[in-house]
């Protein structure tokens, strides 16, 4: 037995779903054609615009596109694997889950990018440049204002160059993604465009509306007063092998009053490690402990960088706190929200149990996407953030 939001915007469990204008569905089955019919039935047959499929990596991501293209003939779509999936019954694991942009409130459209390891300045402008070109002329005639949407390799370690380029290019057009994962395995992720999966690659996509949208940043870390310094590390591979001169693991674990054995997934996400600059806060999250006492980090990491252990504030709070401001923002009632959901909040929610209080706030607010291994903000690759695009209701 399968769960789906259905066409109509109702739910099997009377979870709200989006207006018509965004259309979101999710399917927990395993096998590819129901999985597909799910979705199908979630998201309808009118026109849409972009369908974006976020896909747990237990389910065959290019199948299940092709499957929606055979049933949708014409259909544009992009997507990637998870680490979980923000559906429209909140928080959940092993789906698939989708959000169809539809036309004519919407016009997008996508390039691949590849190598994303290879990316340069000079590529990235070319890009954004033709990009723009073809964009504008397929929303000729109309209004309405541009975002830039991008998922990428989460395993790439090229985030942080390729968002600069992009952002830098972009310029006024305000930038937002999500970086791809793989339920915490950490051996392969991919993104999708069309039916065709890759890795070491990205999906940039300019979308116009003529709703009214906000993007947003949130965190529920602060910077305390102890500080620590990275004094060997290894930047191409987001690599730290010692902190304050001694193994980096081994003083981490000194740090937060634990020892080396103990450190684990819910522990990174409990007690990450944040750098300041330009008077912000951005927490850089630790992936993994190696054998040799190394850490690997989400984000670039570097000799020299001064961090501190992070103080948590209130999530929750700070969540409603966001929730009523994009409200504001985008004129009183919220469409849906496009959601980037570092997976380490996940992990932290789990143990400390505010899962299902989250949860809930996501259904309220029509959140739909997916727990990811990075998030993407203007010209920043941050982690442990709720990073997204709230919509307004157009007046109706």
């Amino acid at each position: 037995m399968s769960t789906h939001a259905t066409e109509d915007g109702a739910t099997e469990d009377g979870a709200p779903q989006g207006g018509q204008a965004i259309r979101r569905a999710t399917s927990e089955a395993m096998d590819v054609d129901t999985a597909v019919a799910d979705i199908v039935a979630g998201i309808g047959r009118a026109p849409v615009a972009l369908l974006l499929l976020f896909c747990s990596p237990s389910h065959p991501l290019a199948g299940v596109a092709a499957g929606i293209e055979d049933e949708l003939p014409g259909i544009a779509i992009a997507g990637c694997t998870t680490a979980g999936e923000i559906t429209p019954f909140g928080y959940r694991t092993g789906t698939v889950t989708a959000v169809a942009f539809s036309a004519p409130q919407f016009i997008a459209t996508s390039r691949l990018i590849e190598p994303m390891s290879a990316f340069s300045f000079e590529e990235g402008h070319s890009l954004v440049r033709s990009l723009r070109q073809i964009h504008a002329e397929a929303c000729s005639g109309r209004g309405g204002q541009t975002f830039a949407l991008l998922v990428s390799d989460g395993l790439s370690m090229s985030e942080e160059r390729l968002v600069s380029v992009l952002g830098d290019a972009l310029d006024e057009i305000p930038l937002v993604g999500g970086s791809a994962g793989d339920d915490l395995m950490f051996r392969e992720t991919r993104v999708l465009l069309g039916d065709v999966t890759r890795k070491d690659a990205a999906i940039v996509t300019l979308i116009t509306t003529d709703l009214p949208f906000q993007v947003f940043q949130t965190q529920h870390f602060v910077s305390s007063s102890e500080k620590l310094v990275v004094t060997r590390a290894d930047p191409t591979r987001r690599l730290v092998a010692e902190i304050n001169a001694e193994p980096a693991a081994e003083e981490y674990a000194r740090l937060i009053g634990l020892k080396t054995g103990d450190l684990t997934p819910p522990v990174f996400a409990a007690r990450p490690l944040v750098v300041r600059a330009g008077g912000r806060d951005y927490v850089r999250s630790i992936q993994r402990v190696h054998g040799d006492g190394s850490l690997s980090f989400f984000c670039a990491i570097d000799e020299g960088i001064v961090m501190t252990v992070a103080n948590s504030i209130d999530l929750v709070a700070n969540l409603i706190d966001t929730f009523d401001g994009l409200k504001r923002a985008v004129g009183g009632r919220i469409e849906a929200v496009l959601g980037f959901d570092c997976v380490f909040r996940y992990l932290e929610m789990e143990q400390r149990q505010l899962l299902g209080t989250v949860s809930r706030l996501f259904i309220e607010n029509r959140v739909i996407g997916f727990s990811t291994y990075g998030e993407q903000f203007g010209m920043m690759h941050v982690n442990q953030t709720f990073t997204g695009i709230a919509f307004g209701g157009g007046g109706e």
